[in-house]
């Protein structure tokens, strides 16, 4: 539910008549990016904050507990299967392909035999979309061409290193959250794996951000938000529409500050 403040981020932006000639996306901001690279309008906007507001308990991460037990037991691998969460991006975004977007669109996930970033920029956009969002532990890896992926989180989370390789030269970076958090030691088992996570995604965010060459512009929006993000629940799905007001009044001030306005 954090991917809910792009939104808000998103319409601070189209407000201002800033609108995107490259997008590039990672996990949920796959989802999120290719709707908009599919057609860069307001009217998207209004389309992503309808889904994001719209979404109940069993849109994606549906079941009962019982059931998940039953995939884990089944599969060894995840708690959800992956179907739900490809009919909604079908859904959205019917038999497109990456290539064919108005916008120029790309999105990373995790390639588990190669151990490195795979960009997709050509393809179904719902297979590629599927694969950056395949969070480990919860979804199933997704295969494609006989290779596996897991979610673009792992490997290139805030992907402006990859915007500044395609040529961007102003650059607006929409988060989810947690980059505003601090973080401290963890107290509690499940607390570690998480804070792990976040140390190795912040330094790799920091170390993208130190390498922009000059002469690009960089700005990193507020999600307006000061939750706590780090969190082992994902199921609940409330909250959305307070999210995407927060995003949306912290950016047009950000970005009213940028311009003197």
């Amino acid at each position: 539910m954090l991917g809910s403040a792009e939104v808000g981020m998103l319409q601070a932006l189209f407000d201002r008549d800033i609108v995107p000639d490259l997008v590039v996306g990672s996990s949920v901001g796959a989802l999120n990016g290719a709707l908009v690279a599919a057609d860069p309008s307001p009217a998207t906007i209004q389309r992503l904050s309808d889904l994001w507001t719209g979404l109940s308990n069993r849109a994606v991460f549906g079941g009962s507990v019982i059931g998940q037990i039953g995939t884990l037991a089944r599969h060894g691998t995840h708690l959800h299967a992956n179907q739900r969460l490809r009919r909604l991006i079908d859904e959205a975004l019917p038999g497109m392909r990456i290539e064919d977007l108005p916008v120029t669109f790309e999105c990373v996930a995790a390639s588990i035999e190669a151990a490195s970033a795979h960009w997709f920029d050509s393809g179904p956009v719902a297979e590629a979309v599927l694969a950056s969002c395949a969070v480990p532990g919860l979804f199933p890896p997704v295969e494609i061409g006989g290779e596996h992926f897991l979610d673009g989180g792992l490997v290139r989370s805030v992907p402006v290193g990859r915007a500044v390789e395609l040529g961007a030269r102003r650059i607006f970076i929409l988060h989810v959250g947690r980059l505003e958090q601090p973080l401290s030691p963890p107290t509690k088992p499940w607390e570690v794996a998480q804070v792990a996570f976040e140390i190795s995604r912040r330094h790799r965010f920091a170390e993208d951000m130190a390498s922009v060459p000059g002469g690009v512009e960089v700005h990193l929006l507020p999600t307006g938000s000061s939750a706590r993000t780090l969190s082992v629940r994902y199921r609940g799905v409330g909250g959305a529409e307070t999210r995407i007001a927060a995003a949306r009044s912290a950016a047009a001030r950000y970005l009213d500050a940028q311009t003197g306005s």
